[in-house]
């Protein structure tokens, strides 16, 4: 089995070295097509105005001055010899659920596998909500391999992915696994951060509040509250069904 790991993270963050470790569990055809830079946050966006540069810094493994996305395209279309099996985007420093998904750039490298025609998942390993806390990599390392062999069992349709996240505690504090689905905080914890330059002049930071919600039953946030390993299939298809004849009907007055 060919897999091809991404992140957005960036080529030398640690969690990608958990993800290589899971995928050589699985396989030893692993290549690696990661960002040059940090692209936390990128969503599915696309590097359109200005050129890819792609630099082969050991075997099978290539840095690429672009987002997630770029880097699936450029490892499927350009940098691979023969088409991956497996596409695994992360593994991420910090959850990534709830109102994360959609900004999530681990996330869209998935999507962007799925995209193209493979079988994609994106693993994430939560950490303490103390701004000083450290990532404990041992429960994503641990489990990982476990987790994709099952879900590489599961005939899934050819737009959907797997959004996987680990809880933050000790590989042996696993409650289990939970399928679940995507949860909604009970606030929007994105915030702006005024601040001053040397010279007065006014910058800002986007920033998240550290805030524990109260979610419900069956959401990736309650698993990861009670650590389980939340597993969420995601459909590339926005559409909201239920809203079809509604608004068909309100058109058409």
């Amino acid at each position: 089995m060919r897999i091809l790991l991404t992140n957005d993270d960036g080529i030398h963050a640690p969690g990608l070295e958990v993800l290589e470790s899971i995928a050589r569990d699985l396989s030893d055809d692993v290549w690696v097509v990661a960002p040059e830079t940090d692209q936390s946050g990128a969503s599915h966006s696309l590097t359109l105005s200005d050129p890819l540069r792609s630099r082969e810094i050991g075997p099978k493994r290539f840095a690429v001055s672009g987002t997630p996305t770029d880097c699936v395209i450029m490892g499927l279309r350009h940098l691979l010899d023969t088409p991956p099996d497996l596409v695994l985007s992360g593994v991420n420093r910090g959850q990534n659920i709830a109102d994360d998904t959609t900004y999530s750039g681990t996330i869209a490298g998935a999507m962007e596998g799925v995209a193209l025609g493979v079988k994609s998942f994106a693993l994430s390993q939560a950490y303490g909500w103390d701004a000083a806390s450290q990532v404990n990599w041992d429960c994503a390392r641990t489990h990982g391999a476990r987790v994709i062999r099952k879900l590489l069992a599961v005939e899934t349709p050819g737009d959907t992915l797997f959004n996987i996240n680990f809880p933050d505690c000790a590989p042996d504090d696993i409650k289990g696994l939970q399928v679940t689905r995507q949860g909604k905080r009970d606030q929007n914890l994105l915030m702006v951060d005024a601040r001053e330059d040397g010279r007065g002049r006014p910058y800002y930071w986007l920033a998240f509040r550290r805030h524990l919600s109260n979610p419900a039953e069956g959401t990736d946030l309650y698993a990861i509250y009670n650590n389980y390993i939340a597993v969420t299939p995601v459909k590339l298809d926005l559409t909201d069904h239920d809203m079809l004849a509604s608004v068909a009907g309100a058109l058409a007055e």
